[in-house]
């Protein structure tokens, strides 16, 4: 299955603010990050808040542009039910936002969008330890220039602005998608999304390794070979390996031949079952597998990107928000998967196939703040 819709038809690829791939700082790149001891928190610890961005727009989108919407106010009112939410929209869209997202629990901030990935644009909170919010600006370029991003290459530092964290900008380019981690010091990250020259050009698996874990606070990364060019992220790591809890990991295993992640997956599958957190720990490791036969609808139906991944989920407070899609069979058995996995939490299942139609998910287009 393909990761996100690959906008061959490139819509006006603008290079903005923070969509320079080098920065022109090569004799500085790889420091620690700046003062104080930075620690990206676990997805699952507890939230201020929730972003999402309801930028969806026709030149993308086109006939599918209203049905998206629809599905991000309803992401944007579930998660509303168990922790503050904060919807960035254009300011001429800001009634239709309202409609569809709601007022309870929900605030709105005004600015222009290029598209939906909240959780690419935004910012990669990190913590001290003293109460400061870092937030950690990658330089999203389009996924490497294959999309317009002008404006959604400035949604990082707004949102630090936003939550008055300290806006902390990594030299490397990439996106929220490719990060996973546990909280104590390990990630889980895809080689195909950072080690990339659409991101990195002449930067070493050892230097992007090194930014990584200043940036973040990480000890150890577990690499992934993932794969490029299938689709618009290259291979994001939230669509193949989750961190459920320290020592605890969710995998995709794609059980259809056709797919180039049949192949792929079990490759990541094989890694994650011999890996090691950074305390030496073995992982254990469950597998989770997309649907073989997912509701047939104008939004999956012939459509190489329809990606009906089960692991795209967003942990918040009290819940795990995540897709279902119509396989009756695959949807009860990730239901029943994700309930075991996250006893405290209640496994709240959504119909985004207009969203899925893109090659995205709930994980896809969320972001959050962690409490501090």
């Amino acid at each position: 299955m393909s990761t996100r819709r690959q906008f061959i038809k490139q819509v006006s690829v603008v290079a903005g603010l923070g969509a320079a791939v080098t920065l022109g700082l090569t004799s500085l790149r790889v420091q620690a990050a700046s003062s104080g001891n930075w620690r990206m928190p676990d997805e699952g610890d507890k939230h201020q808040r929730a972003f999402i961005a309801f930028g969806a727009q026709e030149d993308i989108w086109e006939d599918s542009t209203a049905d998206v919407q629809a599905a991000i106010g309803l992401i944007a009112r579930t998660i509303a039910r168990y922790e503050p939410v904060t919807v960035f929209c254009r300011e001429r869209e800001r009634d239709l936002a309202e409609e569809h997202c709601g007022a309870a629990n929900i605030t709105y901030i005004s600015t222009e969008l290029d598209d939906i990935w909240m959780r690419d644009t935004g910012a990669n909170f990190v913590v001290d330890g003293k109460g400061e919010l870092g937030a950690v600006d990658f330089n999203f370029n389009g996924w490497g220039n294959k999309q317009q991003h002008s404006e959604d290459a400035q949604v990082a530092a707004l949102v630090a602005d936003t939550v008055d964290a300290r806006h902390i900008r990594s030299e490397l380019v990439g996106e929220g998608g490719g990060i996973e981690v546990d909280g104590l010091g390990t990630g889980i990250m895809t080689e195909s999304s950072w080690i990339n020259s659409n991101r990195n050009p002449d930067w070493s698996k050892a230097e992007v390794e090194q930014e990584l874990k200043a940036r973040l606070g990480l000890r150890k990364i577990i690499w992934l070979p993932g794969i490029k060019g299938k689709d618009i992220t290259d291979a994001h790591v939230d669509f193949y390996a989750r961190f459920v809890k320290p020592g605890v990991v969710i995998a995709n295993l794609d059980n259809d031949p056709a797919s180039y992640d049949y192949a792929v997956t079990r490759a990541h599958l094989a890694i994650l079952e011999t890996a090691t957190d950074a305390d030496g720990r073995a992982l254990q490791v469950h597998t989770v597998s997309p649907p073989l036969k997912p509701r047939q609808s104008s939004f999956s139906r012939n459509n190489p990107d329809f990606a009906a991944g089960y692991i795209n989920y967003f942990v918040i407070n009290g819940a795990v928000i995540a897709p279902e899609f119509g396989d009756k069979a695959a949807d009860a058995k990730a239901f029943d998967l994700l309930s075991e996995l996250y006893p405290d939490r209640e496994v709240v299942q959504l119909n985004i196939d207009a969203i899925s139609a893109g090659g995205g998910g709930i994980h896809c287009v969320t972001s959050h703040q962690p409490l501090v």
